[in-house]
């Protein structure tokens, strides 16, 4: 398994790379994981050329704290993938952290971004491996070639969920998203599910996507809350106000961190003392259940808490 970069997703923000305005806003938000400049669905065909140029000009002049810094480029069957990676890594390779890939199909998809960043990153003189790729499952062809994409290139960090074109290519009646409906359980449990044990498997961060209503809170917070208990560590945000509330679930509680750091201090004394277990407040902590206790330790640590 490939030695990859931890880096925090709690939220991944969306933001337009044809205003300069909103990026410049993103840039300034406190307590933001992450923040990808978009060169697709929000940016218009026309306006897509130029908008490489402002995103290179963010990326290289706003400061972005310690935010993920990525880009997300238009899809390899369109005809903007090329230039999108080409222009971006060329004009801010050294400020960009992650490219983002849309409507992944296949492990071909990912080898192309793969050796166009290999080439470019000779060329610039970049170090090789630097600039990460995340990938977005929104087509049927993808969801079932999942586990061939998230094996597929040591530079991929991140599987996530894109439900609004999963659902097109899917033929899901649009109606039904976010929302109550007639179906008996939660529509993308199977789809979250597969995507989140894929990348588990292969060391990579399971994100899940947009909820487009984000006059609802209650709703988004209901369906990071099903994506967080299904082992995903991050949801996208289509705005600001939909920030907070996924950095929040996607957190442990203070509480909860105090805690697993005394259970694995504990586990590991009775280890050095050649003991297999120990019982700490009533719970008993063994190899087993000190994996669970380590996940938070380690949530805790890359969150700084």
């Amino acid at each position: 398994m490939a030695n990859r970069p931890k880096r925090a997703r709690r939220c991944q923000l969306s933001v337009p790379g044809s205003s300069e305005k909103m990026m410049t806003k993103a840039a300034a938000m406190d307590g933001l994981d992450h923040v990808f400049l978009d060169l697709e669905d929000a940016v218009a065909p026309s306006a897509k050329p130029g908008a490489r140029g402002m995103i290179v000009d963010a990326l290289n002049n706003l400061d972005f704290g310690k935010k993920v810094r990525c880009v997300r480029i238009n899809d390899c069957e369109t005809e903007w993938c090329h230039d999108d990676i080409i222009e971006v890594v060329t004009g801010a390779g050294r400020n960009l952290d992650t490219i983002m890939l849309t409507k992944a199909k296949s492990a071909a998809d990912l080898s192309f971004v793969d050796t166009m960043l290999n080439q470019l990153e000779r060329k610039l003189g970049l170090e090789e491996g630097r600039i990460g790729i995340e990938v977005l499952i929104e087509e049927v062809e993808g969801l079932m070639n999942v586990e061939e994409i998230a094996r597929s290139t040591p530079r991929l960090e991140c599987l996530i969920f894109g439900m609004g074109d999963y659902s097109a290519s899917q033929g899901i009646d649009v109606r039904h998203i976010g929302g109550e409906s007639g179906y008996p359980g939660d529509i993308w449990h199977y789809t979250r599910y597969k995507i989140t044990v894929a990348a588990r498997a292969h060391g990579l961060d399971p994100v899940d996507g947009p909820f487009a209503n984000f006059r609802n809170p209650d709703a988004y917070r209901r369906e990071a809350q099903r994506a967080a208990i299904l082992g995903m560590v991050g949801k996208w945000a289509i705005h600001p106000s939909q920030v907070e509330i996924a950095q929040d679930v996607f957190s442990p509680e203070q509480a909860e961190v105090d805690n697993a750091r005394k259970l694995a201090k504990a586990y590991e004394e009775a280890v050095a003392r050649g003991e297999g277990a120990v019982q700490i407040d009533g719970v008993m902590v063994d190899a087993a259940s000190v994996r669970i206790v380590q996940n938070v330790v380690d949530k805790a640590d890359l969150y700084g808490m």
